[in-house]
């Protein structure tokens, strides 16, 4: 009160009215201005809306899906915000479940198995001055039992562990990045709320962060990463960074220390494998973020250029513009076998065992390329798999064949082959023919094998006539040195053995070896 008391005596506006924070105006688009096609839009998600909405509740599809809706992409993943809390959102739909601790959210999810579709439901989350919300000294997990009652919660750099209060949408909109990812589209009325001018930024092709960036980095480091990762994905369209928003991303980089290793793999994959890997390799480099945010992503940066790494790169590109699943386990094996080849050729040659020496290696590069994330048992065990098959392509005999193919890991494992091949690692006949017996019926899986082991017997001959003669040594006459072959003089190898007769003693002894010696 006093402090409001000086503020009018300073001439100063009202205090409480300066602090109020700016939620933008909100400004209704028409179909006829934002020229959003309809037919782009997911029915689900529309479903989802209007569930909510014959409810009685707010509901649009948010976020990166209205950007790209904008744009006239098809988005991948579509999102919905409403003023339900998430036990009403879930109290709504058959197949829904509450998730998340920092973020409480709704999945709701449409069919099941692999063509199974999940919407995501937000509820409109209140602006809060971090300042006013309650701190914990440690973080999520030294701080987990502080936190489970807590509901605006911060860390002593800041950074937002808990944001579970509900608000208005205006509010919503002012908490969320990019202003091309705070808009709100009403697929029944065709109407998108825009409150700081996302249309505009689009139009423009820009990427501003909605208040201060350098607070809005503080309160949530990770927001660094996606902004990386969405001037990546949107710069072929001629997206850039705004000046201010880019400028504090290197000082705040250090922030990242502090979010969970198991947070920042699943950013580094979302960097990786939603189609734009090469495009954010350039973007990190480009803005000064080539080191210090992961370190497994550091290695992928600075191994972009090697050529099989490269080729894993362009490879995911390629499948997820296609539709196609990738795997983090493939595209890290890729990244890491520079590591375990050298590992293994040093072992070898120190003459261990092949096997044993190619497990040792993968075992080493774990423990020094992948940390914490090596506990992570099905990633680890899928790239042990990976790598484990590679000297097993060049074995074609028993039933060693027939057990790869039926291996739940043999196409990961050949299509890896098949890299190396392209790079000349591996022969280019081995491919076709693992190709062609994997995908052929058994019956010419069978002539295959047969002819394999025709090819090897051919060449088991071929070896034994090419074998150097066995010189053989001349027992010593009278003391005398054997005569020594002239250093050009070559043995004959074709020549046939000759065998020496036995002579027998004198005196009809028993029969032995004389000092002529015995040819073997």
């Amino acid at each position: 009160m006093i402090k409001t008391f000086i503020d009018k005596l300073l001439g100063k506006a009202d205090g409480a009215k300066s602090r109020k924070p700016r939620f933008g105006k909100r400004v209704e688009v028409p179909a006829s201005v934002h020229g959003i096609n309809p037919e782009l839009v997911d029915r689900r998600a529309v479903d989802v809306v209007r569930t909510l909405q014959d409810a009685g509740f707010e509901a649009y599809i948010v976020g990166g899906a209205v950007r790209d809706l904008l744009l006239g992409l098809r988005p991948k993943d579509f999102d919905v915000a409403t003023n339900a809390t998430p036990e009403q959102v879930k109290g709504l739909f058959r197949r829904a479940f509450i998730i998340g601790k920092r973020f409480r959210i709704v999945h709701v999810v449409h069919g099941r198995g692999r063509e199974h579709e999940v919407i995501e439901v937000s509820t409109f989350r209140a602006y809060l001055d971090n300042s006013a919300a309650e701190q914990v000294s440690g973080n999520e997990r030294t701080s987990k039992a502080q936190l489970s009652g807590m509901q605006h919660a911060v860390d002593a750099s800041g950074r937002v562990l808990r944001d579970n209060v509900w608000g208005p949408q205006d509010q919503d909109a002012a908490r969320r990045d990019f202003t091309v990812n705070a808009m709100y589209y009403d697929p029944e009325t065709q109407v998108v709320v825009d409150y700081h001018k996302g249309i505009e930024d689009a139009q423009k092709r820009v990427l501003r962060m909605i208040g201060d960036p350098a607070t809005r980095y503080r309160e949530d480091p990770v927001r660094i990463i996606r902004a990386v990762r969405f001037a990546a994905k949107l710069s072929s369209l001629g997206f850039a960074l705004e000046p201010k928003t880019g400028k504090p991303l290197v000082a705040s980089q250090h922030l990242l220390q502090e979010v969970p290793q198991s947070r920042l793999f699943d950013e580094m994959l979302k960097l990786l494998q939603t189609g734009h890997a090469l495009a954010s390799v350039e973007q990190l480099q480009k803005l000064g973020l080539e080191k210090g945010i992961y370190p497994l992503l550091d290695v992928v940066v600075q191994r972009a250029g090697n050529p099989l790494v490269r080729a894993v790169l362009q490879d995911t590109d390629r499948r997820v513009a296609e539709g196609k699943a990738v795997a983090p386990s493939f595209l890290l094996a890729c990244v890491l076998w520079q590591d375990v080849k050298a590992g293994w050729e040093q072992r070898l040659a120190r003459g261990e065992h092949a096997f044993p020496a190619l497990q040792d290696a993968i075992d080493e590069a774990f423990e020094q390329r992948i940390g914490d994330v090596s506990g992570r048992g099905k990633l680890a065990a899928d790239m042990r798999e990976i790598w484990v098959m590679q000297p097993r392509f060049d074995k074609r005999s028993g039933s060693q064949p027939f057990s790869m193919v039926a291996h739940i890991r043999f196409r990961a494992g050949f299509d890896f082959f098949r890299l190396r091949a392209d790079l000349g690692e591996a022969s280019d006949e081995l491919v076709e023919w693992w190709q062609e017996f994997s995908l052929t019926d058994d019956a010419r899986r069978e002539d295959m094998m047969a002819q394999v082991r025709e090819e090897q017997r051919q060449a088991q001959r071929a070896q034994q006539r090419k074998a150097p003669a066995v010189a053989h040594r001349v027992p010593k006459a009278d003391g005398a040195e054997p005569p020594a072959l002239a250093d050009d003089a070559a043995p004959a190898t074709d020549a046939p053995k000759k065998r020496r007769r036995r002579r027998r003693k004198p005196g009809g002894g028993q029969g032995g070896a004389s000092d002529a010696g015995q040819g073997d």
